[in-house]
């Protein structure tokens, strides 16, 4: 199979790649997602396209300096009835995020693109269907303690491959998806390249 470019410093999606049998190098494209989400939301964008967006410049960035090669960005986000919820960037932003989750569904949309010499070739968006579970403050406050800063600034607020689970009454989707990376389509891609 060919190698790609993985255009993330995202450990869980390296690990996603290898459980594949998808052989990466490591580029993170370090991109300052803030005001790239800030210009689309004033225009309107959903976050279903905010998710596309910034997985598309990820890879375009790295294709730019890597000429031939595939590069694989991706890019997660979660959508609550049409608004945008980011990464925390502090644990009380992680707080109020599982505050506004608790006791409602929501979609968590992952896309991915891949870009050859700066251009995308390829994009995908797959979604996944979560319910979080009605808890107190009191077990919010005990699952975010659980978690390292590491982790908690790394992905979404909720590690579904880990503790994450039990904060959910029903999963609908890929958990390859909800883990930051629809891989299945990823893979038929690149049999097919």
């Amino acid at each position: 199979m060919v190698e790609i470019i993985l255009a993330s410093k995202s450990k869980v999606r390296e690990e996603i790649l290898i459980k594949n049998n998808i052989q990466c190098l490591i580029k993170p494209s370090n991109v300052d997602e803030e005001p790239v989400k800030n210009s689309l939301l004033q225009d309107g964008a959903t976050p279903e396209l905010i998710s596309k967006n910034l997985a598309e410049l990820k890879a375009n960035k790295i294709s730019q300096t890597n000429i031939g090669k595939l590069v694989l960005g991706a890019d997660s986000v979660i959508d609550l009835n049409g608004l945008l919820i980011s990464k925390p960037e502090n644990r009380g932003q992680a707080f109020k995020i599982l505050k506004n989750l608790n006791g409602k569904k929501h979609l968590l949309i992952s896309s991915v693109c891949i870009s050859m010499n700066g251009s995308m070739i390829w994009n995908y968006t797959d979604k996944a269907q979560l319910t979080m579970k009605n808890l107190s403050d009191k077990e919010l406050e005990v699952y975010l303690a659980s978690i390292s800063d590491e982790n908690l600034y790394s992905y979404n607020v909720y590690q579904i491959e880990g503790m994450g689970r039990k904060l959910f009454s029903s999963i609908v989707g890929d958990e390859d998806t909800i883990m930051g990376l629809p891989v299945k389509k990823i893979k038929e891609y690149i049999e097919n390249y």
